[in-house]
Order: C-alpha cells, then sequence, then structure tokens
C-alpha cells in the first residue's frame, strides 16, 4: 500500500511538473490572444500580416508537396529496386538532416549570388554583363522553399523506407493478379498503406519549415517566426509577439488537425498472416542509371554540394576570430547542450520509467503531454517562456525595493537557467520517445523476476533496466545535443547579454554578409549534426528487404503520438 502511494506521489509530482515545463509558454502565449494589441498590432494587422499568412502557407503547401515527392520516390526506389549505387543511396539519402536549412541556405546564396562561382562562370562563358542575363533569385521565396525541401525530405525518406520493409510481398503479388502494373501497384496499394508514416514524415518537414528562423530571415521572406522577431526587438511589444505566437501555434494545430481527419475512418494493417518480403527486381541499362541519378540529385544538392561550398569558403577566408573566441563559441554551444541533454535524459527516464511500472491513465498523461513540446516551434517557447519570467523577476524586484530597499534585478530573464528551460520544452519529446521505445524492449520478466527477488522499483531500474537502456539513453541525449547545437530562434531570443553560440555566430556574420567567416562555425554545425546521422546510416546499413530498421521514433525529432497517429 506505501509503495503504491509512493509511486502515485511520483506519478502526480511527475505530471505536474511536466504540466509546468510544457503547458506554461503554450498557456501564456493563447492567454495573450485576448489582451489588446495596441497601435503596434494595428500596424502590423495593417501591412504585414496578411503577408506572413501567405508566406506561411505557400511555404506549407510547396514544403509538403516537394519533400513528399522526393522522399517517397526514393525510398520506393530503394526499397524495391536494384540500380547502380542502390546501396550506397540507402544510408546517404539522409545525410541532408545533418544540415540546417539555415547553412544551406548560407552556402547556396555565395554560390549562386551575382558575384559567385555560378554567374561568374556564366559571364566569362557568354560575355555578357551582370545586366544582360536572368537568374534566378536564390534570396526568395523561391528560394527559401528549395532549401526546405532539400534539407528536410529526409523525414519523409525514412519514414517511407521503413513503411515500405514492412509491406508484404503477398499484398502486392494479390495486386499483379488483379491487373495493376507496377505503378499501378504502387500508386493504389504500397502508398496508401504507408500513408500514416508517410504523413507523420511530412508533418514533421512542415513544422520544421514553420518553426524555421534563420532561412526565412536571411532570404527576406516574411513569415510569422521574423514577425516574431521583429515584434519583440524592433517594437518591443510582448503582446504583439505573443499574439504572432499564437497564430503560429495555431498553424502547427491546424495542420496536425487536417492530416488525421483527412484519414479518418481508413484502415492501413494488413489482414493476411502471411509476411515475405519485398521482392527486389533490377533495373537495367538506361532504366538503372536514371534512378540512380534521381537518388543522387537530392542527395549532391542537399548535403554534398553545400559541404563542399563551406569547405571552400572555410579554407578561402574562414572566421578571422577562429582562435579564442571561436573556442568561446564552442565552449559555450557544447556546455548548453551536454546540460540540457543530461537533465532531459533524467526527466525522460523518470517519466518513462513511471509510465512502465504503473501504467495509470496519470502516468500516460504525463508521456503524452511531455511529447507535445517538439511540435512547439522554438520561437512561441522563447516568448512564452520569457513573459512570465520577466513578470516573476519584476514582481520580485519590487518586492525587495519596497521592503529592504534593495533591487535583485533580472533573476531569471537573460539567464542561461531561462534557455536552458526553453531547451527542455522544446526537445523533451526527443528523449522521452526514445527512452520509452527503448523501455518497450525490455521484457516484462525481467521486472518480475526483479520483484520476486525482493528488489524494489527503482533498484530494479539501477541494477536492471538501466544496464539495458545504454544505447537508448545515448541516442536520447545525443539527439538532444544535436538539436540544441543547431537551435536558432529560441536562442537569438532569449539568450543572455553578450552570449553567443556558434548557431548564432553563423547567424550573425551572415546577416553582415560575411559569408566566409560564416562557413567555419555553419561547417561546425553540420560536423556536429553527423553524430545521429551516423548512427542511422548504421542501421540502415544493416537493414534488409523484410527487416525494419529500429523505429524511426527512436532516432529522429519526431511529433508526438498523442498527435500524429
Amino acid at each position: 500500500m506505501i509503495a503504491v502511494s509512493r509511486f502515485f506521489s511520483l506519478n502526480l509530482f511527475l505530471l505536474t511538473g511536466v504540466l509546468l515545463l510544457i503547458g506554461l509558454p503554450v498557456a501564456v502565449v493563447v492567454g495573450h490572444l485576448f489582451l489588446p494589441g495596441g497601435e503596434s498590432w494595428s500596424y502590423l494587422s495593417e501591412t504585414v500580416l496578411p503577408r506572413y499568412v501567405m508566406n506561411s502557407l505557400i511555404l506549407v503547401l510547396m514544403v509538403g508537396f516537394g519533400t513528399f515527392l522526393i522522399g517517397t520516390g526514393a525510398a520506393w526506389l530503394v526499397t524495391i529496386y536494384e540500380f547502380p549505387g542502390r546501396r550506397f543511396f540507402e544510408w546517404a539519402m539522409i545525410l541532408p538532416l545533418a544540415a540546417p536549412a539555415y547553412v544551406l541556405a548560407y552556402a547556396y546564396t555565395d554560390f549562386l549570388q551575382v558575384s559567385g562561382p555560378v554567374q561568374s562562370l556564366l559571364r566569362d562563358l557568354t560575355g555578357l554583363g551582370p545586366r544582360d542575363y536572368w537568374f534566378p533569385q536564390i534570396r526568395s521565396l523561391g528560394g527559401a522553399i528549395t532549401v526546405f525541401i532539400l534539407a528536410l525530405y529526409p523525414y519523409v525518406y525514412l519514414a517511407g523506407r521503413a513503411a515500405f520493409l514492412q509491406q508484404s510481398e503477398c499484398v502486392v503479388e494479390a495486386s499483379r493478379t488483379l491487373g495493376c502494373t507496377p505503378w499501378a501497384a504502387f500508386h493504389r496499394v504500397a502508398l496508401p498503406l504507408a500513408r500514416p508514416a508517410l504523413a507523420a514524415g511530412v508533418a514533421l518537414a512542415l513544422m520544421e519549415t514553420l518553426a524555421d528562423f534563420g532561412a526565412v530571415s536571411y532570404f527576406g521572406v516574411q513569415s510569422f517566426t521574423t514577425g516574431i522577431y521583429r515584434a519583440w526587438f524592433s517594437f518591443g511589444d510582448r503582446v504583439v509577439a505573443a499574439q504572432l505566437a499564437s497564430l503560429l501555434l495555431g498553424f502547427v494545430v491546424l495542420l496536425l488537425f487536417l492530416e488525421k481527419t483527412s484519414r479518418r475512418g481508413a484502415r492501413y494493417y494488413q489482414t493476411s498472416q502471411k509476411m515475405r518480403s519485398l521482392n527486389i527486381q533490377r533495373l537495367t541499362g538506361l532504366r538503372g542509371w536514371l534512378a540512380a541519378f534521381l537518388c543522387a540529385l537530392p542527395f549532391f544538392a542537399g548535403f554534398l554540394l553545400p559541404v563542399l561550398i563551406l569547405l571552400h569558403l572555410a579554407y578561402a577566408g574562414g572566421d578571422a576570430q577562429f582562435g579564442h573566441r571561436y573556442l568561446d563559441l564552442a565552449e559555450k554551444s557544447i556546455s548548453l547542450a551536454l546540460i540540457t541533454a543530461l537533465l532531459a535524459v533524467m526527466l525522460a527516464l523518470l517519466i518513462s520509467y513511471a509510465r512502465r511500472t504503473d501504467s495509470t491513465p496519470l502516468s500516460r498523461t504525463t508521456s503524452a503531454i511531455a511529447g507535445i513540446g517538439y511540435a512547439i516551434p522554438g520561437s512561441i517557447i522563447a516568448v512564452g517562456v520569457l513573459i512570465p519570467f520577466a513578470w516573476f523577476d519584476n514582481k520580485v524586484d519590487a518586492f525587495f525595493r519596497s521592503s529592504f530597499d534593495y533591487s535583485t534585478g533580472l533573476l531569471l530573464t537573460g539567464s542561461i537557467a531561462a534557455l536552458i528551460f526553453a531547451y527542455l520544452v522544446r526537445f523533451l519529446a526527443l528523449a522521452q520517445q526514445t527512452t520509452w521505445a527503448g523501455l518497450l524492449k525490455i521484457t516484462p520478466s525481467m521486472d518480475a523476476a526483479a520483484a520476486s527477488l525482493g528488489v524494489g522499483r527503482f533498484e530494479a531500474l539501477r541494477r536492471v533496466h538501466m544496464p539495458l537502456l545504454k544505447a537508448p539513453l545515448l541516442t536520447a541525449g545525443l539527439l538532444v545535443f544535436v538539436e540544441v547545437m543547431k537551435e536558432l530562434p529560441a536562442t537569438l531570443i532569449m539568450r543572455p547579454f553578450n552570449f553567443d553560440t556558434l548557431a548564432v555566430q553563423a547567424h550573425n556574420l551572415a546577416a553582415d554578409e560575411r559569408l566566409a567567416e560564416a562557413a567555419t562555425p555553419a561547417l561546425t554545425i553540420v560536423l556536429v549534426g553527423l553524430l545521429p546521422v551516423i548512427i542511422l546510416t548504421r542501421l540502415i546499413s544493416r537493414s534488409r528487404p523484410g527487416h525494419a530498421p529500429m523505429p524511426r521514433k527512436q532516432l529522429l525529432n519526431a511529433p508526438p503520438p498523442s498527435l500524429i497517429r
């Protein structure tokens, strides 16, 4: 009875903590919808707000279509066909995940701008002047769409490949006996069965698109994230910033709701008890080389070419402050990432283990709420954290001034603690889902054996589960570490005064058109981002038809299962 009471208290404590962690920023942002916006809101709503909405809609539609087309097509090609380079492209197609969209934006701007190598070569070959020909503008809405598609299609590729590997050849054969061509079998059978996974991958890509600040701000695209940053820093109006953040949050919720309702009543499981691996069909001649080209193009444009551009820029120019200043930036970035990763893994382990040992509605609710954070863009979290923290600081300062004639200043606002708090809100879902997936692989009989030997639950966690969870916990920590290293919008808004990270340094240098110097921190971010991608590539290289790789949510920035099912 005491043990039950103790675990109920633990679950209640965890639920309260998670509600405060995740719910506080969302509640603050949504609550500001009902406050008067003032002159700043009137100005924004009459001038740029329609543009924010239109640009965000265009980004969502075009990036969703592009990532679906490239990711699904590549996943089907490498799963069902044999062609030159297939085994290389199985894992190489996910390498663009290592490079954030804003890094690709910096690289392609230098490559395609008027003074860049492409247009310079074009003028040398044709003898034309800069104004004698038309060349597409990379710093535009179209350029932002292209960069997002190249950076985010691996989400759809990974989800689609895992789904196609789990399908049975029996289903495809049944469609062929009914007269379906290979294209019809894919379109009418394989694609509908993979729809939930593909929809989750597209939703991930779209949430990353809506949450981005670095690429859209550098390309001059006016979106909700740039509007939030402008309202906070240019106008100094927290109410308007929160109201724009709530509208962006509404975009995310609407996106998830539409996807879920669009397939209401549909079922995506196989009723046949026969399971046979999909047969790999060999493509020879021109068709084989065409398949290789279709896979090579997004890999080259999304990873290889940008990395080569950054390497050239770093070698030719590089950061003039590469020495002590650069080491200081790297130290700050790594310290923030390590602290956040450690706290996220510890909290995720407590939440997941409480759910495993006491699967009550309370523990399941706690786990579900913990998974919501990743669906919230960093700019929303930053605004939702700063407003209550500033209110708390002002109240404490006013109390000490009136009581002791002493000013406490800002205790939380603009502090490292507030920044780490925002990171935890954003990335706890990654650690929680990865840890829970690892716990699911441990048979419940081990818990029963430990209990029969008189070992308590926390002692069983330390002596039995922790050794078996080394790989999932390491993966969870690594994922959070890399995401914190890449995070830009929340860091820009919440970082302490005169406190920069590698991501902020790359953004500031690129904003000043010092692209050669920005290449050094940008390239470092890409190299760090390769760590979890290497893990994914090793898992994919071991997989074969009929044996799906490790569940995607263990290693990817997956949306919470309570939102996408």
